[in-house]
């Protein structure tokens, strides 16, 4: 069962986890190949999600670059304003499926909590979600939402009270009531089949880009850029580009300047086991999971995507980490030049896309994923930039 990407993956989960992870890699394998379960999935993707999402030429951005062409894959037009949307479908129905009545989950912006709490009503299925503490409180617009679509919110109050220590919470939980409750993990991370299944729901993103990208400009992007914290919207991007001639870059938290590492695992940690599986970690001078900085909410993990650790060893995928400083005046240029309020999480994306454009010539294409959209951050951003209401 324990598949991995070269050294990284596996399964490192006590036993009462390992009949749920078998279960549900066996319902995902059998509704891949169910043409009733693949419609379904395609009509709730389009009614309910709004699919397919547009991409867009962000020519103003361009002019400031001055470079190569920006284009803006639009997954924050998604219902619910992010590519959370994709997994939390998937998953919903594979919850519903399995005859689980009961839905938990993490999450940091709460992005993925807003999309579960959204199936979980549309389902039919109980909801909780957990939430670090820090992150309920820089992120209420979307604590509100959740509890608005009927989902309970749990304020994580141990550890830093961030992403990591919302995950521990919503695995405790699982482990106590795993025969009637799907943890519906958010991210590309975790012990298998989480890591393949998140990757097949939100390869949708990059199977769209290369058909739309063919069609707008007539061959496939010549850079395809997102952000990275444990990284389901970019292995979306990436997955289907892999086999082309397409350059990757993902894009890490590097936090504010001055800060140690950041939330940037792939840039500045090392191979470790973090919930469940082997990748690239974050931890401090004694081994222990290190504290994350980061302005994103949603790009503030200690870990990352095991695929991701593969693809960063191999060289097929290039990684960089943008500092909340870039995020902040990426968030201000889209906004201004585009009329669009970007998430700060792909915000880190857009800043790596402006400085890639003016590096190369106008005749190439760059294509980044816009993953969600920052009505959530505003109060941050106002914060961090000294704005008043």
């Amino acid at each position: 069962m324990a598949r991995r990407y070269g050294a990284y993956g596996g399964a490192y989960v006590p036993e009462t986890l390992v009949p749920a992870l078998t279960e549900l890699e066996a319902a995902w394998h059998q509704a891949r190949r169910d043409p009733a379960f693949r419609r379904e999935h395609a009509r709730l993707a389009r009614t309910l999600g709004g699919r397919p999402t547009p991409l867009y030429f962000a020519r103003r951005l361009t002019a400031r670059a001055g470079g190569a062409e920006i284009w803006l894959k639009r997954e924050d037009l998604l219902h619910g304003g992010a590519h959370k949307f994709n997994n939390a479908l998937g998953q919903g129905l594979l919850a519903a499926r399995m005859g689980k009545p009961r839905l938990i989950a993490e999450t940091g912006a709460g992005q993925h909590g807003v999309a579960t709490a959204m199936i979980g009503a549309a389902l039919g299925l109980r909801t909780e979600v957990y939430m670090g503490e820090v992150d309920v409180a820089r992120q209420r617009p979307n604590v509100e939402r959740m509890r608005l679509l009927g989902a309970k919110v749990v304020p994580v109050t141990s550890g830093s009270r961030t992403l990591k220590d919302a995950i521990n919470a919503a695995l405790r939980d699982w482990i106590a009531n795993v025969r009637t409750t799907h943890y519906l993990l958010g991210s590309a991370v975790g012990p298998h089949p989480y890591p393949t299944i998140v990757a097949g729901l939100q390869s949708v993103i990059g199977t769209e880009i290369l058909r739309d990208a063919r069609r707008e400009f007539g061959r496939e992007p010549d850079l395809a850029v997102a952000c990275v914290g444990g990284g389901s919207n970019a292995i979306g991007t990436f997955h289907p580009l892999l086999r082309t001639r397409t350059e990757l870059l993902g894009v890490e938290a590097g936090g504010p300047r001055g800060s140690r590492h950041g939330a940037a695992s792939l840039s500045k940690g090392r191979p470790g086991i973090l919930h469940g599986a082997y990748s690239y970690v974050l931890e401090d001078r004694d081994g222990q999971i290190a504290d994350t900085e980061s302005i994103s909410a949603g790009l503030d993990y200690a870990g990352v995507g095991p695929e991701h650790a593969f693809l960063r060893d191999s060289g097929r995928v290039r990684y960089i980490a943008v500092h909340d400083e870039g995020a902040l005046a990426a968030f201000g240029w889209l906004a201004h030049d585009e009329g669009m309020l970007p998430a700060l999480e792909p915000s880190h994306a857009i800043y790596a896309a402006v400085q890639e454009a003016r590096r190369r010539p106008s005749r190439e294409r760059i294509v980044v994923t816009l993953s969600g959209r920052g009505d959530k951050d505003l109060e941050v951003v106002r914060g961090a930039t000294g704005q008043r209401a």
